[in-house]
């Protein structure tokens, strides 16, 4: 162990783009999906490209402050700067609690997945099995936890194109499919209640559990200051990343409710089984099992990554225990890494205490705490244009898109999400679950971190 506080670049390019991608793309897709499409029915793909935009637009304001500042803690810190220490102190822990749930969701899931091969097996022991291998992935050089996740989301990317490439087969050729009564054809689209079934209610509805799958994208700017070259690295990153996404997920769900009827989706088994058992591959159900497997891993490994860099990179400005600013001697932080582990290990025993009904609620506080970090990466944007000069903002590497208009609006859309998410009663109770989150980080700042800054 070092005693330094230094983090080694190691992360190429490669390892950033499909970094973020893999964040993305994971259980939200694979699982998500079909609440999402319950709600709205064909009109989520109009959501989903709302959405996408939303959040492109949130990356580019983050890349404009992570190309002309790359730090560790990020967002939180630009939140400190550029809008006040609260703002950076809320945002920063924010975003760990966002990973911790995420992350003692995705164990669960990781659980359950292995008991389709090994059902005899307890699943704490697969959770607990995960947790210390990824504990120790992260604890080595980042070089390695780069090339991990590069290779996990290969596998996932694979998988979602040959889905597409054989969704578009069976609709090009009329493949009939198995356990439906229905042809596939774009004119599933409209033939089934019509493209918004449910109406501007389940369109609405719907936008909460796909900004849910969006959600871990934002790690990017986590990972500005491990990036040999943040000033190439990351608007690569940006620009290639949120298209990708968007394709991938309304072209995903587009195949998905052109083959099946939008409210058979999710009725008979895994859709995405389906399609592959429909091009007669008998191991459809154990191929899917090993790509939402992937998923899992992927998206836990992100969830210690983020939260173990952030909580590190606030430990240096005060935010967070010193302690937390030790590194191992490979250069990754010690301490976070290892508090993550804790937390996940905690997360196996009240697993078997949270009946499954609460996920929903879950997947809400979630998205709260994702939409308030977005949030305050837009106004911490704006708060950085407003102290640049004119010259200054001439030079930036990188600008958001469309400013003023395009930020102004990425803001309205994120307090959209969080009015809707107070509106609906099943997702209610995770605003009050989040305006209490932020009450106690507020006071914990105020009776902790202010008073030592202010000796300072």
């Amino acid at each position: 162990m070092s005693e330094t506080s230094t983090l080694k670049r190691g992360l190429s390019t490669r390892h950033i783009r499909f970094l973020a991608l893999g964040s993305a793309i994971g259980t939200g897709l694979f699982l998500g999906s079909a609440s999402a499409i319950k709600q709205a029915g064909p009109s989520v793909l109009l959501a989903y490209m709302i959405a996408g935009i939303a959040i492109y637009i949130v990356m580019r304001a983050l890349g404009e402050m992570a190309v002309h500042n790359p730090v560790s803690d990020s967002f939180s810190r630009y939140a400190a700067e550029y809008i006040s220490p609260l703002a950076g102190f809320t945002t920063g822990w924010t975003y760990v609690f966002e990973m911790v749930i995420v992350a003692l969701a995705d164990v669960t899931a990781f659980g359950i997945y292995m008991g389709f091969w090994f059902p005899d097996t307890p699943r704490w022991i697969w959770i607990l099995s995960v947790i210390l291998l990824l504990g120790a992935i992260n604890l080595i050089h980042v070089k390695v936890y780069g090339e991990l996740e590069f290779w996990l989301s290969i596998i996932k990317v694979t998988a979602i194109v040959a889905m597409i490439l054989g969704g578009l087969g069976i609709m090009l050729y009329g493949v009939h499919m198995p356990h439906s009564d229905f042809s596939p054809g774009i004119a599933n689209l409209w033939q089934h209640g019509g493209f918004m079934p449910n109406g501007i209610a389940g369109f609405i509805a719907c936008f909460s559990v796909v900004v849910f799958a969006f959600g871990g994208i934002e790690i990017i700017g986590v990972t500005a200051g491990e990036t040999e070259n943040p000033k190439v690295a990351i608007p690569r990153a940006i620009n290639a990343v949120p298209i990708r996404i968007i394709l991938f997920y309304v072209l995903t769900i587009f195949v998905l409710m052109a083959i099946f009827p939008w409210n058979q989706i999710g009725t008979s088994g895994s859709p995405f089984v389906q399609i592959f058992e429909g091009l007669g591959i008998k191991s459809a159900a154990t191929i899917l099992n090993i790509v939402v497997i992937t998923a899992a891993i992927s998206a836990i490994n992100s969830d210690v990554f983020g939260a173990g860099r952030m909580m590190y990179g606030m430990a240096l400005k005060g935010h967070a225990p010193k302690v937390f600013c030790k590194t191992s001697k490979n250069g990754a932080p010690l301490m976070p890494v290892v508090v993550m582990t804790l937390v996940l290990l905690i997360g196996v025993v009240l697993n078997y205490f949270i009946p499954e009904n609460v996920f929903e609620i879950i997947a809400s506080i979630a998205t709260f705490a994702t939409v308030y970090v977005w949030l305050m990466i837009l106004l911490a944007q704006m708060g950085m244009r407003k102290k640049l000069t004119a010259d200054e903002i001439k030079k930036l590497d990188f600008p958001v898109i469309a400013w003023p208009i395009a930020p102004i609006l990425a803001t309205a859309f994120m307090l959209f999400i969080i009015a809707m998410i107070g509106y609906f009663p099943d997702s209610r109770p995770a605003l009050y679950v989040g305006a209490i989150w932020l009450l106690l980080l507020t006071i914990a700042y105020y009776v902790w971190v202010r008073p030592k800054q202010a000796i300072k």
